[in-house]
Protein backbone atom coordinates (compact mmCIF):
# COMPACT_ATOMS: atom_id res chain seq x y z
CA UNK A 1 0.00 0.00 0.00
CA UNK A 2 1.71 3.62 -1.40
CA UNK A 3 -1.21 5.70 -0.23
CA UNK A 4 -1.30 8.40 2.77
CA UNK A 5 -1.56 6.50 5.93
CA UNK A 6 -4.51 7.35 7.67
CA UNK A 7 -4.20 10.11 9.95
CA UNK A 8 -6.67 8.55 12.45
CA UNK A 9 -3.98 5.69 12.89
CA UNK A 10 -0.87 7.97 12.29
CA UNK A 11 -0.32 6.54 16.23
CA UNK A 12 -1.40 3.42 16.71
CA UNK A 13 1.91 2.30 15.80
CA UNK A 14 3.79 4.47 18.03
CA UNK A 15 1.30 3.74 20.94
CA UNK A 16 2.22 -0.43 20.38
CA UNK A 17 5.66 -0.25 20.10
CA UNK A 18 5.55 2.43 23.22
CA UNK A 19 3.35 -0.38 25.18
CA UNK A 20 5.72 -3.43 23.57
CA UNK A 21 8.86 -1.65 25.45
CA UNK A 22 7.42 -0.59 28.42
CA UNK A 23 6.20 -4.26 29.12
CA UNK A 24 9.58 -5.86 27.79
CA UNK A 25 11.39 -3.24 30.52
CA UNK A 26 9.09 -4.36 33.10
CA UNK A 27 9.58 -8.21 32.84
CA UNK A 28 12.89 -8.27 35.37
CA UNK A 29 11.14 -5.89 38.01
CA UNK A 30 8.44 -8.17 37.35
CA UNK A 31 9.96 -11.45 37.92
CA UNK A 32 11.79 -10.62 40.73
CA UNK A 33 8.52 -9.16 42.49
CA UNK A 34 6.86 -12.89 42.21
CA UNK A 35 10.31 -14.60 43.01
CA UNK A 36 10.47 -12.68 46.47
CA UNK A 37 6.73 -13.31 47.08
CA UNK A 38 5.93 -9.33 46.94
CA UNK A 39 3.53 -9.48 43.78
CA UNK A 40 0.97 -12.73 44.98
CA UNK A 41 -1.78 -11.42 42.36
CA UNK A 42 -1.43 -9.65 39.49
CA UNK A 43 -3.54 -6.64 41.31
CA UNK A 44 -0.30 -5.95 43.50
CA UNK A 45 1.61 -6.65 40.46
CA UNK A 46 -0.08 -3.60 38.46
CA UNK A 47 0.11 -1.67 41.74
CA UNK A 48 4.19 -1.93 42.42
CA UNK A 49 5.04 -1.52 38.85
CA UNK A 50 2.81 1.40 38.49
CA UNK A 51 1.97 0.43 35.08
CA UNK A 52 -1.94 -0.05 34.01
CA UNK A 53 -3.63 -3.53 34.06
CA UNK A 54 -3.21 -4.11 31.12
CA UNK A 55 0.39 -4.10 30.44
CA UNK A 56 0.88 -6.28 33.68
CA UNK A 57 -1.34 -8.40 32.21
CA UNK A 58 0.86 -8.66 29.41
CA UNK A 59 3.82 -8.85 31.54
CA UNK A 60 2.62 -11.62 33.45
CA UNK A 61 1.58 -13.35 30.38
CA UNK A 62 4.74 -12.78 29.07
CA UNK A 63 6.49 -14.51 32.28
CA UNK A 64 4.35 -17.30 31.55
CA UNK A 65 5.23 -17.78 28.28
CA UNK A 66 8.91 -17.95 28.91
CA UNK A 67 8.22 -21.28 31.38
CA UNK A 68 8.97 -18.87 34.41
CA UNK A 69 5.78 -18.28 36.57
CA UNK A 70 1.90 -19.61 36.37
CA UNK A 71 -1.00 -17.22 36.35
CA UNK A 72 -4.37 -18.30 37.65
CA UNK A 73 -7.34 -17.03 35.68
CA UNK A 74 -9.59 -18.24 37.89
CA UNK A 75 -8.87 -17.82 41.52
CA UNK A 76 -11.81 -18.31 43.97
CA UNK A 77 -13.06 -15.06 45.95
CA UNK A 78 -12.23 -14.84 49.29
CA UNK A 79 -15.20 -14.89 52.33
CA UNK A 80 -17.16 -12.31 52.24
CA UNK A 81 -15.10 -10.15 49.12
CA UNK A 82 -16.32 -8.21 47.04
CA UNK A 83 -15.85 -7.63 43.09
CA UNK A 84 -13.75 -9.51 40.71
CA UNK A 85 -11.20 -11.50 42.32
CA UNK A 86 -7.70 -10.83 40.90
CA UNK A 87 -5.54 -13.29 39.05
CA UNK A 88 -2.89 -15.01 41.59
CA UNK A 89 0.58 -15.24 40.76
CA UNK A 90 2.80 -17.98 41.76
CA UNK A 91 6.37 -19.37 40.16
CA UNK A 92 6.37 -22.20 37.32
CA UNK A 93 6.44 -25.39 39.40
CA UNK A 94 8.72 -27.40 36.60
CA UNK A 95 10.68 -24.16 35.66
CA UNK A 96 14.29 -23.27 35.19
CA UNK A 97 17.04 -24.20 37.88
CA UNK A 98 20.18 -23.18 38.62
CA UNK A 99 23.33 -25.31 39.96
CA UNK A 100 24.38 -24.37 43.60
CA UNK A 101 27.39 -25.21 45.11
CA UNK A 102 28.51 -24.72 48.75
CA UNK A 103 32.22 -25.62 50.41
CA UNK A 104 32.79 -24.95 54.08
CA UNK A 105 35.79 -26.06 56.05
CA UNK A 106 33.96 -29.60 56.63
CA UNK A 107 32.41 -30.46 53.56
CA UNK A 108 30.84 -29.48 50.28
CA UNK A 109 27.44 -29.59 49.18
CA UNK A 110 25.44 -29.24 45.80
CA UNK A 111 22.02 -28.23 45.04
CA UNK A 112 19.74 -27.30 42.28
CA UNK A 113 17.26 -24.19 43.10
CA UNK A 114 14.47 -22.38 41.24
CA UNK A 115 12.99 -19.30 42.08
CA UNK A 116 11.92 -17.73 44.88
CA UNK A 117 14.59 -19.99 46.69
CA UNK A 118 13.31 -23.28 46.45
CA UNK A 119 15.44 -25.86 46.28
CA UNK A 120 14.83 -28.74 44.11
CA UNK A 121 16.99 -31.22 44.98
CA UNK A 122 19.92 -31.29 46.66
CA UNK A 123 23.23 -33.96 47.09
CA UNK A 124 24.03 -35.53 50.70
CA UNK A 125 27.02 -33.47 52.32
CA UNK A 126 30.20 -34.75 51.30
CA UNK A 127 32.78 -34.60 54.85
CA UNK A 128 36.24 -34.39 52.63
CA UNK A 129 37.52 -31.10 51.43
CA UNK A 130 41.26 -31.14 49.15
CA UNK A 131 43.71 -29.02 49.58
CA UNK A 132 43.27 -28.24 45.65
CA UNK A 133 40.26 -26.20 44.97
CA UNK A 134 40.19 -27.53 41.69
CA UNK A 135 39.29 -31.19 42.33
CA UNK A 136 37.13 -29.93 45.62
CA UNK A 137 35.20 -27.88 42.85
CA UNK A 138 34.77 -30.25 40.20
CA UNK A 139 33.55 -32.74 42.69
CA UNK A 140 30.77 -30.30 43.25
CA UNK A 141 29.56 -29.36 40.12
CA UNK A 142 29.96 -33.09 38.91
CA UNK A 143 27.53 -33.97 41.67
CA UNK A 144 25.06 -31.19 40.26
CA UNK A 145 25.08 -31.81 36.98
CA UNK A 146 24.25 -35.16 38.34
CA UNK A 147 21.36 -34.03 39.80
CA UNK A 148 20.60 -32.21 36.98
CA UNK A 149 20.68 -35.44 34.49
CA UNK A 150 18.47 -37.35 36.82
CA UNK A 151 15.83 -34.93 37.51
CA UNK A 152 16.00 -33.18 33.47
CA UNK A 153 15.38 -29.68 34.73
CA UNK A 154 16.96 -26.86 32.51
CA UNK A 155 19.29 -25.31 34.16
CA UNK A 156 20.34 -21.14 33.52
CA UNK A 157 23.59 -20.98 35.85
CA UNK A 158 25.69 -21.52 38.48
CA UNK A 159 26.78 -19.97 41.63
CA UNK A 160 29.46 -21.22 44.82
CA UNK A 161 29.63 -20.21 48.04
CA UNK A 162 32.65 -20.50 49.71
CA UNK A 163 34.02 -19.24 52.95
CA UNK A 164 36.43 -16.77 52.50
CA UNK A 165 36.71 -13.09 51.22
CA UNK A 166 36.24 -12.97 47.61
CA UNK A 167 37.69 -10.54 45.50
CA UNK A 168 35.54 -8.32 43.22
CA UNK A 169 35.61 -8.81 39.93
CA UNK A 170 38.94 -11.27 39.92
CA UNK A 171 36.57 -13.92 42.20
CA UNK A 172 39.83 -14.84 44.25
CA UNK A 173 39.36 -16.31 47.43
CA UNK A 174 41.44 -14.32 49.37
CA UNK A 175 41.46 -15.67 52.41
CA UNK A 176 40.21 -19.13 52.64
CA UNK A 177 41.69 -19.99 56.29
CA UNK A 178 39.86 -23.46 57.22
CA UNK A 179 40.24 -24.86 54.15
CA UNK A 180 43.78 -25.13 53.37
CA UNK A 181 43.70 -23.69 50.11
CA UNK A 182 46.16 -21.14 49.11
CA UNK A 183 45.70 -17.77 49.73
CA UNK A 184 44.19 -16.00 46.04
CA UNK A 185 43.03 -19.56 44.68
CA UNK A 186 41.03 -18.11 41.46
CA UNK A 187 37.60 -19.95 42.44
CA UNK A 188 35.74 -17.93 40.01
CA UNK A 189 37.78 -19.19 36.76
CA UNK A 190 38.26 -22.62 38.50
CA UNK A 191 34.43 -23.02 38.89
CA UNK A 192 33.41 -21.15 35.63
CA UNK A 193 35.93 -23.92 33.87
CA UNK A 194 34.00 -26.61 35.95
CA UNK A 195 30.65 -25.85 34.77
CA UNK A 196 31.53 -25.51 31.23
CA UNK A 197 33.51 -29.03 31.20
CA UNK A 198 30.14 -30.57 33.01
CA UNK A 199 27.94 -29.10 29.86
CA UNK A 200 26.37 -26.72 32.41
CA UNK A 201 25.00 -24.16 30.47
CA UNK A 202 24.47 -20.06 31.58
CA UNK A 203 27.06 -18.11 33.38
CA UNK A 204 29.26 -19.02 37.11
CA UNK A 205 29.51 -17.00 39.76
CA UNK A 206 31.13 -17.35 43.41
CA UNK A 207 31.45 -15.27 46.49
CA UNK A 208 31.59 -15.13 50.17
CA UNK A 209 29.39 -17.73 51.88
CA UNK A 210 28.26 -15.25 54.66
CA UNK A 211 27.26 -12.61 52.08
CA UNK A 212 25.27 -15.09 50.06
CA UNK A 213 23.44 -16.00 53.23
CA UNK A 214 22.22 -12.54 54.01
CA UNK A 215 20.97 -11.86 50.38
CA UNK A 216 18.69 -15.42 50.73
CA UNK A 217 17.75 -14.70 53.78
CA UNK A 218 16.55 -10.81 52.98
CA UNK A 219 14.99 -12.17 49.63
CA UNK A 220 13.18 -15.15 51.26
CA UNK A 221 13.72 -15.09 54.77
CA UNK A 222 14.37 -13.91 58.06
CA UNK A 223 15.60 -9.94 56.56
CA UNK A 224 12.94 -9.91 54.44
CA UNK A 225 11.22 -6.43 54.66
CA UNK A 226 14.23 -4.82 56.09
CA UNK A 227 16.33 -1.68 54.78
CA UNK A 228 19.26 -2.27 56.40
CA UNK A 229 20.40 -5.49 57.55
CA UNK A 230 23.46 -7.09 58.93
CA UNK A 231 23.81 -10.88 59.05
CA UNK A 232 26.65 -12.49 61.71
CA UNK A 233 26.75 -16.16 61.13
CA UNK A 234 29.48 -19.09 62.41
CA UNK A 235 29.29 -22.23 60.82
CA UNK A 236 31.39 -25.06 60.54
CA UNK A 237 34.46 -22.66 61.46
CA UNK A 238 35.24 -18.92 61.81
CA UNK A 239 32.82 -15.89 61.90
CA UNK A 240 31.37 -14.19 58.78
CA UNK A 241 29.26 -10.90 58.39
CA UNK A 242 27.67 -9.01 55.79
CA UNK A 243 25.69 -5.96 55.24
CA UNK A 244 22.24 -5.40 52.84
CA UNK A 245 22.23 -1.78 52.37
CA UNK A 246 19.01 -0.11 51.54
CA UNK A 247 17.77 -3.23 49.50
CA UNK A 248 21.40 -4.38 48.48
CA UNK A 249 24.05 -6.28 49.38
CA UNK A 250 27.24 -4.33 50.68
CA UNK A 251 30.63 -5.27 49.22
CA UNK A 252 32.88 -2.93 49.71
CA UNK A 253 34.96 -1.55 46.72
CA UNK A 254 36.74 -4.97 46.00
CA UNK A 255 34.07 -7.40 47.48
CA UNK A 256 36.00 -7.28 50.92
CA UNK A 257 33.82 -5.70 53.03
CA UNK A 258 32.66 -6.86 57.11
CA UNK A 259 35.30 -9.02 57.53
CA UNK A 260 33.52 -8.69 60.93
CA UNK A 261 35.33 -11.98 61.92
CA UNK A 262 38.63 -10.06 62.99
CA UNK A 263 36.93 -7.54 65.55
CA UNK A 264 38.72 -8.04 68.62
CA UNK A 265 35.97 -9.42 71.34
CA UNK A 266 38.74 -10.04 73.91
CA UNK A 267 42.28 -8.62 74.09
CA UNK A 268 43.67 -11.51 76.12
CA UNK A 269 41.95 -14.33 74.13
CA UNK A 270 42.85 -17.13 71.71
CA UNK A 271 45.40 -16.49 69.31
CA UNK A 272 43.70 -16.20 65.75
CA UNK A 273 44.87 -16.70 62.22
CA UNK A 274 44.98 -13.24 60.97
CA UNK A 275 48.13 -12.78 63.57
CA UNK A 276 45.66 -11.27 65.71
CA UNK A 277 44.16 -12.29 69.72
CA UNK A 278 41.11 -12.88 70.37
CA UNK A 279 38.80 -12.26 67.28
CA UNK A 280 35.53 -12.69 67.04
CA UNK A 281 36.83 -15.70 64.53
CA UNK A 282 38.37 -17.78 67.35
CA UNK A 283 35.94 -16.39 70.47
CA UNK A 284 32.62 -17.78 68.99
CA UNK A 285 32.49 -20.33 66.72
CA UNK A 286 31.54 -23.86 67.33
CA UNK A 287 35.29 -24.94 68.46
CA UNK A 288 35.59 -21.95 70.70
CA UNK A 289 32.26 -23.15 72.25
CA UNK A 290 33.58 -26.88 72.28
CA UNK A 291 36.56 -25.84 74.21
CA UNK A 292 35.34 -23.33 77.11
CA UNK A 293 32.76 -26.30 77.72
CA UNK A 294 35.76 -28.77 78.21
CA UNK A 295 35.09 -31.03 75.59
CA UNK A 296 37.47 -32.17 72.47
CA UNK A 297 35.51 -32.00 69.26
CA UNK A 298 35.03 -35.72 68.38
CA UNK A 299 35.57 -37.62 64.71
CA UNK A 300 31.51 -37.87 64.31
CA UNK A 301 29.45 -34.80 62.55
CA UNK A 302 31.20 -31.20 61.82
CA UNK A 303 31.84 -29.04 64.85
CA UNK A 304 29.08 -26.97 64.28
CA UNK A 305 26.73 -30.15 64.53
CA UNK A 306 28.77 -31.31 67.72
CA UNK A 307 28.75 -27.98 69.29
CA UNK A 308 24.31 -27.54 68.54
CA UNK A 309 23.98 -31.23 70.07
CA UNK A 310 25.97 -30.14 73.58
CA UNK A 311 23.58 -26.58 73.67
CA UNK A 312 20.73 -28.61 73.02
CA UNK A 313 21.55 -31.59 75.18
CA UNK A 314 23.58 -30.21 78.04
CA UNK A 315 22.66 -26.95 78.36
CA UNK A 316 21.31 -27.69 81.69
CA UNK A 317 25.10 -28.65 82.89
CA UNK A 318 26.85 -25.46 84.55
CA UNK A 319 29.95 -25.65 82.66
CA UNK A 320 28.07 -26.07 79.33
CA UNK A 321 26.11 -23.23 80.45
CA UNK A 322 28.64 -21.22 81.48
CA UNK A 323 30.78 -21.68 77.79
CA UNK A 324 27.56 -20.59 76.33
CA UNK A 325 27.05 -17.37 78.73
CA UNK A 326 31.01 -16.83 77.65
CA UNK A 327 30.22 -17.08 74.05
CA UNK A 328 27.12 -14.67 74.19
CA UNK A 329 29.14 -12.22 75.76
CA UNK A 330 31.94 -11.99 73.39
CA UNK A 331 29.36 -12.27 70.48
CA UNK A 332 26.88 -9.55 72.10
CA UNK A 333 30.27 -7.13 72.00
CA UNK A 334 30.98 -8.03 68.55
CA UNK A 335 27.16 -7.06 67.77
CA UNK A 336 27.55 -3.70 69.96
CA UNK A 337 30.42 -2.36 67.99
CA UNK A 338 28.63 -3.08 64.71
CA UNK A 339 25.50 -1.56 65.88
CA UNK A 340 26.98 1.72 67.11
CA UNK A 341 28.81 1.74 63.52
CA UNK A 342 26.57 0.46 60.72
CA UNK A 343 22.84 1.30 62.97
CA UNK A 344 21.04 -1.51 60.66
CA UNK A 345 17.26 -1.84 60.92
CA UNK A 346 17.86 -5.53 61.90
CA UNK A 347 20.65 -8.56 62.92
CA UNK A 348 19.88 -11.85 61.80
CA UNK A 349 22.01 -14.66 63.32
CA UNK A 350 23.15 -17.68 61.23
CA UNK A 351 24.29 -21.21 62.30
CA UNK A 352 25.54 -21.78 66.06
CA UNK A 353 24.95 -18.17 66.72
CA UNK A 354 21.42 -19.01 65.95
CA UNK A 355 21.52 -21.62 68.65
CA UNK A 356 23.06 -19.33 70.81
CA UNK A 357 20.00 -16.72 70.45
CA UNK A 358 17.56 -19.52 71.00
CA UNK A 359 19.33 -20.41 74.43
CA UNK A 360 19.24 -16.93 75.99
CA UNK A 361 18.31 -14.37 73.46
CA UNK A 362 17.56 -11.84 77.15
CA UNK A 363 20.95 -12.07 77.84
CA UNK A 364 22.16 -11.04 74.36
CA UNK A 365 19.92 -8.45 74.02
CA UNK A 366 20.86 -6.87 76.55
CA UNK A 367 24.64 -7.17 76.53
CA UNK A 368 24.12 -5.67 72.35
CA UNK A 369 21.77 -2.93 74.53
CA UNK A 370 24.57 -1.91 77.08
CA UNK A 371 26.86 -1.43 75.34
CA UNK A 372 25.16 0.33 72.16
CA UNK A 373 25.47 3.97 71.98
CA UNK A 374 21.71 4.52 72.13
CA UNK A 375 21.02 1.80 74.89
CA UNK A 376 17.52 0.09 75.10
CA UNK A 377 15.99 3.38 73.62
CA UNK A 378 18.08 2.08 70.58
CA UNK A 379 17.62 -1.73 70.28
CA UNK A 380 17.80 -3.31 67.19
CA UNK A 381 15.46 -6.46 66.64
CA UNK A 382 17.56 -9.65 66.82
CA UNK A 383 16.41 -12.64 65.02
CA UNK A 384 17.83 -16.02 64.16
CA UNK A 385 17.90 -17.21 60.37
CA UNK A 386 14.78 -18.72 58.53
CA UNK A 387 15.96 -20.55 55.74
CA UNK A 388 18.38 -23.71 55.71
CA UNK A 389 20.94 -24.08 53.33
CA UNK A 390 20.84 -20.17 52.99
CA UNK A 391 24.29 -19.99 51.58
CA UNK A 392 23.23 -22.41 48.66
CA UNK A 393 20.30 -20.31 48.47
CA UNK A 394 22.32 -17.13 48.40
CA UNK A 395 24.46 -18.73 45.42
CA UNK A 396 21.45 -19.57 43.35
CA UNK A 397 20.70 -15.97 43.92
CA UNK A 398 24.17 -14.99 41.77
CA UNK A 399 22.91 -17.47 39.05
CA UNK A 400 19.32 -15.91 39.06
CA UNK A 401 20.18 -12.25 38.98
CA UNK A 402 20.63 -12.23 35.13
CA UNK A 403 17.56 -13.42 34.72
CA UNK A 404 15.74 -11.38 36.83
CA UNK A 405 17.81 -8.30 35.11
CA UNK A 406 16.93 -9.19 31.82
CA UNK A 407 14.43 -12.25 31.48
CA UNK A 408 14.02 -12.33 27.44
CA UNK A 409 17.93 -11.61 27.00
CA UNK A 410 18.93 -14.33 29.42
CA UNK A 411 16.76 -17.20 28.27
CA UNK A 412 16.81 -16.22 24.21
CA UNK A 413 16.85 -19.12 22.60
CA UNK A 414 16.16 -21.54 25.72
CA UNK A 415 11.91 -21.13 24.95
CA UNK A 416 9.44 -20.91 21.83
CA UNK A 417 7.40 -18.07 21.81
CA UNK A 418 9.48 -14.91 23.33
CA UNK A 419 8.36 -11.47 23.31
CA UNK A 420 4.80 -11.41 21.65
CA UNK A 421 2.84 -11.33 24.95
CA UNK A 422 4.62 -8.26 26.37
CA UNK A 423 2.98 -5.98 23.34
CA UNK A 424 -0.75 -7.43 24.25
Amino acid sequence: MTGNADPRHAGEGTTSRARLDRGRGALGPALELVHTGRAPTRAVLTAELGVTRATAGAVAAELEALGLIRVDARPGAAAGSQGRPSHRLALADDGPVVLAAQVHADGFRAALVGLGGRIVATTPSCEAVDADPAKVLGAAVDAGADLLRRTGRHCVGAGLAVPSAVTEPEGLALNPLHLAWPAGAPVREVFAERVRAAGVSGPAFAANDVNLAALAEHRHGAGRGARDLLCVATGHRGVGGALVLDGRLHTGSSGLALEVGHLTVNPEGRPCHCGSRGCLDVEADPLALLTAAGREPGPEGSLLHQANELIREEYADPTVRTAVETLIDRLGLGLAGLVNILNPDRIILGGLHRTLLDADSERLHAVVADRGLWGRSGGVPILGCSLDHNSLVGAAELAWQPVLDDPLRALAGGTGNTGAAAGR
